[in-house]
């Protein structure tokens, strides 16, 4: 495997998360560890249920290193299972309940994964191919032949420690990339990785009794980043297992809950709640949000309604670039995703790999202590995500398009490969969606390429009509193109009654794409 060598964090981590929470189970035996709907597990039984799900799978011939993996909404097994892998030394692969069958059957061969444990609601996803692969079977909340029972695996299991050392070096989870459609690329984090993350524990307060509450899927290192923290800090996880605005604001209300992680369309459809005034949320401390760019009017109207502090992350899965942008503390930077993080260094590069001027847009390339391994078993994937400075230290290159302002904030261009080429001109879909989106009758917004005879490709506008709007598609886009440039003029506009999403909120533009581009090459 490639060598990334990531720099050291100013103080580098002494403990893996495994010792982390297993020294809060020690702290807060009767504190409340995981929530999620009714069910309650406080740290003592979650330790123990921990321990369980170790052993069990320990005596069913787990070694370290071996991959676990899980297809389930997120629920208090999927935590205790999560949690379990790792104590056992294995590593941890949460699979997408967003992906195709063929994209699962892939994924589980690509790791070779020795257990799957599986929840009933995502059955028919797996079960077309699951017979022919050599893995034990975990039914987590239903029965069925040739599946071991999760609650009667657990009943015969040791329920005391089994202390097995775990390295830095070796693997924490395996993620993979890819949900829907394509190949999917297997991102290895070590735990020298989710350690060096903890530095956020105590800056963040998620080791003074935070109730976090979270609805993207466990599956998600969205999740992930907020759900570890909380538990190494002995705090407690909420779990929604399926997002709802309203019910995710009663659950806030009711249980004080102090922190949380959302993603933009989430804020969205929360602060669109018309009674969100009337909910009591002054419990709330920080709340975060990252997986795409939160819209500069979302965040200002979040600053205005929402108690608490709201905190942008910009990174990616694979780690390395990161920035951190506290949205109160910054006004006027919402427009922006911040400033680098601690002990991350961040470069701009042009299509030849050299770094650019200052001010000039270029593909956005990090570094820091909290990058990849690599992608599993594809050395080569993982040369072609790195760029190289002069001295030879490795950069993850984003795919992101950005520059810097004159106050060091980092401002988004676009993703390199929703770029539009027309007429050998260069098109931000970014910009051309803001121009949509602030046209009161437009709710979501996406622009991408079309082919062009004329130009190559053209961009079109597919946007969501607010609710009773009658105006027609061709004046949104009449209205959209006099606030851009000649260049960047939309060639048609179409109303959609929806916009395809990922379970984390990221639209899909690949899937609005594809029927345009059949059959062109």
């Amino acid at each position: 495997m490639i060598n990334v060598e990531p720099p050291l964090p100013d103080i580098p981590p002494q403990h893996t998360v495994v010792d982390m929470v297993r020294a809060a189970a020690h702290r807060f035996p009767r504190r409340d560890a995981l929530v999620c709907g009714d069910l309650r597990l406080d740290w003592a039984t979650f330790d123990a249920r921990i321990n369980r799900v170790a052993n069990d799978l320990l005596s069913h011939g787990i070694a370290k290193g071996d991959n676990v993996a899980i297809l389930s909404p997120n629920s208090l097994a999927y935590g205790e299972v999560f949690m379990g892998v790792l104590r056992a030394g294995a590593c941890v692969a949460p699979l997408s309940t967003m992906a195709s069958p063929d994209a699962l059957h892939k994924m589980l061969r690509d790791c070779g994964a020795k257990t799957l444990y599986l929840a009933e609601q995502y059955r028919d996803l797996v079960d077309p191919f699951l017979p022919a692969l050599n893995i034990r079977k975990v039914a987590l909340d239903f029965v069925a032949d040739g599946f071991d029972d999760y609650e009667g695996s657990l009943a015969q299991a040791d329920a005391s420690d089994p202390l097995i050392a775990v390295a830095m070096s070796d693997p924490f989870n395996l993620i993979y990339s890819s949900g829907t459609t394509g190949t999917p690329k297997g991102i290895i984090h070590n735990h020298w990785m989710r350690a060096a993350q903890m530095d956020r524990v105590h800056a963040n307060g998620y080791d003074r009794n935070a109730r976090t509450l979270l609805s993207t899927p466990l599956y998600s290192n969205t999740t992930i980043v907020a759900f570890l923290p909380t538990l190494v800090g002995g705090s407690t996880v909420h779990l929604m297992a399926r997002f709802d605005a309203r019910r995710y604001l009663q659950i806030a209300e009711a249980e004080q809950i102090t922190h949380t992680m959302l993603v933009p369309v989430q804020y969205k459809r929360i602060m669109d709640v018309p009674d969100f005034d009337r909910f009591d949320l002054r419990s709330m401390q920080i709340k975060f949000s990252t997986s795409a760019p939160l819209r500069a009017q979302v965040k200002a109207d979040v600053l205005a309604r929402f108690p608490g502090k709201l905190i942008e992350y910009y990174g990616l899965t694979e780690g390395g670039g990161v920035t951190v942008l506290v949205a109160d503390e910054h006004p006027t930077k919402l427009h922006t995703v911040g400033t680098p993080a601690p002990n991350t260094q961040i470069r701009l590069i042009d299509n030849q790999g050299q770094e650019v001027p200052k001010g000039t847009a270029g593909e956005i390339c990090g570094r820091s202590p909290t990058m990849m391994a690599g992608y599993y078993g594809r050395d080569d994937l993982t040369a072609d995500y790195i760029w190289r400075d002069d001295g030879g230290a490795v950069y993850f290159r984003s795919g992101d398009m950005g520059w810097f302002d004159d106050d060091g904030f980092l401002c988004l261009s676009d993703r390199k490969k929703d770029m539009i080429i027309s007429g050998g001109l260069n098109i931000y879909a970014d910009d051309l969606e803001l121009a949509l989106l602030a046209d009161p009758d437009v709710t979501d917004a996406a622009v991408i390429g079309i082919p062009s005879d004329d130009w190559g490709e053209t961009p079109l506008g597919l946007v969501v009509l607010r609710a009773g709007a009658t105006v027609s598609a061709n004046t949104i886009r009449e209205r959209a193109n006099l606030k851009l440039g000649k260049s960047q003029r939309l060639s048609g506009v179409e109303a959609r009654k929806t916009l395809p999403r990922s379970s984390i909120g990221k639209i899909l533009k690949r899937e609005l794409r594809a029927p345009y581009w059949a059959g062109h090459s």
